[in-house]
């Protein structure tokens, strides 16, 4: 997942919190059509290796998009792109 847009999405030097790369990075692959409404994400500790981060990193990111309506987490079933986004984010995707 990481390695498929080119450039490394996570950048350690920049001066961004390295949660909110990722969480950046999983959000524009939900919005370019890479990952689609219904997709399961990996699970946590594949993305820690996927993007070379830490659980903590991936936890935090996961709990970020959570907040922007962007993933849904089920205990005991993962974490899922919805299947209808929120209508605020449904609005942000028309401008």
């Amino acid at each position: 997942m990481a390695e498929e847009q080119g450039a490394p999405p996570v950048d350690p030097t920049r001066v961004a919190y390295v949660y909110m790369q990722v969480a950046d990075h999983v959000a524009a692959q939900i919005e370019a059509g890479t990952l689609r409404p219904g997709a399961r994400l990996a699970g946590e500790r594949d993305l820690a290796e996927q993007y070379g981060v830490a659980i903590g990193t991936v936890r935090r990111a996961i709990q970020e998009l959570r907040a922007r309506g962007l993933l849904v987490t089920l205990p005991a079933k993962g974490t899922f792109v919805p299947e209808q986004l929120s209508a605020d984010d449904a609005d942000l995707r028309d401008t």
